[in-house]
C-alpha cells in the first residue's frame, strides 16, 4: 500500500466526528483509570497491529482490577482485557454515540470495573451528552480502517524523528481531544502560566516545548497536515525558513504553526524523507528563536554512545 493512503476530510468527515467522540468517551475512562503523569502523557492512545490502545490500567485500589480497552480496526471491535483472563468485546459498526456508550460501560460493569467519566463531548462543536448522542452513528469501516493505518504509518516518521533527540522527549501518541498524533520535544527550562490558564494547559506548558504531529483536519484547517509549534512562540519564528517549499507558517489563535500539507507530502518523490524535512526544519526553526542547545541533545539515528558515534563519523551510518 502506499506510504501515506489518501485520506481526504470530506470523504469520511462524519465517520470521522463518530469515532471522535467513541476516543473521547474511552479516553476519558483512562485519564480516570491511569497514573497521572507528567504533561498529561498517561492520558492519550498508542498505537497497536490492528488498532489504538489505552494500555493497562487500574489496579491501584481493590475496586478496580488492572484492564485495558482497544479498539481493533481491522475487525471492527470493541475489547475490554482484564488481567485475570476475563474479556468482554463488542462490533463498533451500527452505533450510534448513544448506544456506544451503553455498550461500553455495560461490558465495564460486567467486569467489575467501576470508572465514573464526565460523560460529554471535550472541545467538540457539539456537547450533546454520550448518553443521549443518537445524531452521530456514522462508520464508514474502510475509512476508519484507513485513519489507523495512516496512523501507524504518520507514527513511524515521527518515532525516526524522535531518535535525533536526547534530551526530554514525549512518547509517540495519539490524542483523543484533537484526535492527532504527536510527539514533543522539551528544552528543560520552566514557563510561568497565568493563574487563570486552566488546568489542562498548564500541565501541557509548564515547560518550553517543541512539538510535532499530524491530524487529520478541523474547523481551522480542513485537509490532513503535519504540523509543528514551539510554545511559548518566540518573537520572529514566523519569518524563518521552513523545508520543503510548500510549507507554511499558519496563523492561529496568536500564534504560529508550521503546516505541510498531507496532499503535499504523499505525492512527493519520497514522502518520508519530505516529512522528516518538515519536522527538522520546523525544530530548527523554533530552537534557533528561543536558544536550544541543539548540540547537546542531538542524538544521530537515537546514538548517544560516544563510540559509535565516533565510529558514524568515521565511517558512515552504512
Amino acid at each position: 500500500m502506499e506510504v501515506f493512503p489518501d485520506i481526504p476530510l470530506e470523504a469520511w468527515a462524519d465517520s470521522k466526528a463518530t469515532v471522535h467522540r467513541f476516543a473521547q468517551m474511552v479516553g476519558k475512562v483512562r485519564l480516570a483509570a491511569s497514573v497521572r503523569r507528567n504533561h498529561w502523557w498517561n492520558v492519550p492512545f498508542h498505537l497497536t497491529g490492528r488498532g489504538i490502545t489505552t494500555r493497562p490500567m487500574g489496579g491501584l485500589d481493590d475496586r478496580t482490577p488492572v484492564f485495558a480497552i482497544d479498539f481493533d480496526f481491522v475487525d471492527h471491535r470493541l475489547v475490554v482485557n482484564v488481567i485475570d483472563g476475563r474479556t468482554a468485546s463488542f462490533s463498533i459498526p451500527g452505533h450510534s454515540v448513544a448506544s456506544f456508550y451503553q455498550e461500553l460501560f455495560g461490558a465495564l460493569d460486567r467486569l467489575g470495573i467501576d470508572v465514573p467519566i464526565r460523560a460529554t463531548p471535550f472541545d467538540l462543536e457539539d456537547d450533546i451528552p454520550f448518553a443521549e448522542d443518537t445524531v452521530h452513528r456514522a462508520y464508514d469501516t474502510t475509512m476508519v480502517t484507513r485513519y489507523w493505518q495512516v496512523l501507524s504509518q504518520v507514527a513511524q516518521v515521527l518515532e525516526r524523528f524522535s531518535a535525533d533527540f536526547s534530551g526530554k522527549i514525549s512518547p509517540v501518541h495519539h490524542f483523543w481531544h484533537t484526535l492527532d498524533i504527536a510527539v514533543t520535544r522539551f528544552s528543560g527550562r520552566h514557563v510561568d502560566q497565568r493563574p487563570e490558564v486552566d488546568v489542562v494547559t498548564r500541565e501541557a506548558y509548564c515547560r518550553e516545548v517543541i512539538s510535532a504531529g499530524f491530524w487529520f483536519g478541523d474547523r481551522d484547517l480542513p485537509e490532513p497536515a503535519f504540523y509543528s509549534y514551539t510554545a511559548p512562540e518566540p518573537p520572529g519564528l514566523e519569518k524563518e525558513p521552513l523545508r520543503p517549499p510548500e510549507a507554511r507558517w499558519k496563523p492561529l489563535r496568536g500564534s504560529h504553526l508550521a503546516i505541510l500539507r498531507y496532499a503535499d507530502a504523499r505525492t512527493a518523490a519520497d514522502p518520508r524523507g519530505t516529512v522528516l524535512d518538515f519536522l527538522r526544519s520546523a525544530y530548527e526553526a523554533g530552537a534557533r528563536r528561543a536558544g536550544w542547545d541543539v548540540a547537546a541533545t542531538y542524538s544521530p539515528g537515537g546514538i548517544t554512545d560516544p563510540v559509535a558515534l565516533h565510529d558514524l563519523g568515521s565511517h558512515g551510518a552504512g
